[in-house]
């Protein structure tokens, strides 16, 4: 027999290599090279179009966009509030989408309920690689949902799968997981570079071509990401997160690609007997119920796609034993929280290198924009002080380096909803601040300088 030829595929980039390298000389990731086998395309009709009896694609023209009907794209709602919100409006036809998240996050939960709702209005298809048609079917009745619509299939081959597909015509496909099918074409073991590029591809061109929407479920790797190759992630429309602590009932779902919407929106859940709730306010959840003021924590309002939400910073600041005292952040970026306080030392006249400071966004919530600059800085100084801050404040902006406060977009949102909570005072910076001094019950105070910030937390 003739000897198999082999190539080297990095896991990140999916660039080929002849040989095994330490590193991808394409994106310089290190051991990120797995071995494939290579063997020609089988010609065959079904094959050749993805493995389904559909229509074969035209040969495409070049033609002037003038004549392309530029119709929006008709959503379907799902029926859930909070993954409208993330797949920027609902469902689009023909759409792909990638759904990533630790084991036993939610995924499966999640677009079962999904199928559930959508089920009676669309014809839907939950293919499961990991689990039996009993346990799907135990864990529906679990949470609730109505047998009689949903469909499910126990397949991992994707020959099959998309047979099976063309013939019941589903307008919802959903994959459990995407790292357990495998396609015939290719030797190498489900789960591999080549076998999960290639079925992903193929899921892909039979979305396009048939209008169907599909869901892929990813493992994640140790690192939090997406496992297999990265070129995954650019096959398809859109790919959501989830994330939540451990211990905790509340759960995120993040959009961090999408073509069809905004990125970064998010979605809040909770977790409980019945499957996935929606939290259509989570603003309740991210705030700590005090008893009183208390030293170390700030309010602030941060905006996450579409959606302000109010977060709560806290800051624990204790004299330090070491000789380089700790900077620890938790939902905010280390690095940016010792440039903060260097500011804070040479701006504001307080001096905090020889204390350990401890900074956490209540809620499990990661904070990546630069409107928690200001709140960040106002805990700890509340913390070193231990003197609470005005009941009832918010605050947002983002701090330069010379100590000035700097405007951040959508302001006038953000103080719209601190007064729909019932806060009374905001600093915030002065480009942001309305003319009247006020929205609603909210007395706003514009500041242009650290010293000024601080002035006002008196």
């Amino acid at each position: 027999m003739p000897k198999a030829k082999t190539a080297y595929v990095c896991t990140d980039c999916g660039a080929e290599h002849p040989k095994w390298q330490g590193s991808c000389a394409e994106c310089g990731a290190w051991n990120t090279l797995s071995e494939i086998v290579l063997q020609p395309a089988v010609k065959s009709a079904g094959a050749a179009r993805g493995g389904y009896a559909g229509k074969a694609a035209g040969a495409s023209q070049v033609m002037p966009l003038t004549e392309v009907a530029l119709t929006v794209e008709a959503r379907t709602l799902t029926g859930i509030g909070e993954l409208d919100r993330v797949l920027g409006g609902g469902l689009v036809e023909g759409s792909v989408v990638l759904v990533g998240g630790d084991p036993g996050i939610g995924k499966s939960t999640l677009l079962l309920q999904m199928l559930g709702t959508l089920g009676v209005q669309l014809p839907s298809v939950y293919v499961t690689g990991e689990e039996s048609l009993a346990q799907v079917a135990s864990r529906a009745q679990r949470l609730g949902l109505p047998l009689a619509p949903l469909q499910a299939l126990a397949e991992t081959c994707i020959e099959r799968i998309l047979e099976q597909a063309a013939q019941v015509r589903p307008r919802v496909l959903v994959i459990d997981s995407i790292q357990t099918i495998w396609t015939e074409l290719l030797t190498a073991a489900p789960g591999s570079v080549s076998q999960v590029r290639e079925s992903a591809a193929r899921l892909t061109r039979f979305a396009k071509e048939t209008g169907t929407s599909v869901f892929l479920v990813g493992h994640v790797t140790k690192e939090g990401g997406i496992a297999g190759p990265r070129v995954l992630e650019h096959m398809v429309d859109a790919v959501l997160y989830f994330e939540g602590e451990s211990g905790s009932r509340f759960r995120v779902l993040r959009a961090f690609k999408n073509r069809f919407g905004a990125v970064n929106e998010l979605g809040v859940f909770a977790m409980g007997d019945k499957g996935l709730r929606e939290v259509p306010n989570p603003s309740a959840i991210f705030l700590s119920a005090h008893a009183g003021p208390t030293p170390g924590s700030a309010v602030m309002v941060t905006r996450e796609g579409t959606r302000p939400l109010l977060v709560e910073v806290q800051a624990l600041v204790d004299q330090s034993s070491l000789g380089n005292p700790r900077r620890v952040a938790l939902g905010l970026e280390q690095n940016r929280l010792a440039m903060l306080l260097a500011v804070l030392h040479r701006h504001g006249g307080v001096a905090a290198y020889d204390q350990d400071v401890f900074i956490n966004v209540v809620g499990g919530i990661r904070v990546q924009e630069t409107a928690a600059d200001l709140p960040a800085l106002l805990a700890v100084l509340s913390s070193l002080r231990d003197r609470p801050l005005p009941e009832k404040t918010v605050a947002f902006g983002e701090v330069g380096l010379s100590g000035e406060i700097r405007p951040v977009p959508n302001g006038e949102e953000r103080l719209k909803e601190a007064a729909h909570h019932g806060f009374r005072r905001a600093i915030v910076p002065k480009a942001n601040a309305p003319k009247s001094g006020r929205v609603g019950e909210l007395e706003v105070v514009g500041v242009e300088r650290l010293g000024q910030a601080i002035d006002a937390c008196r």
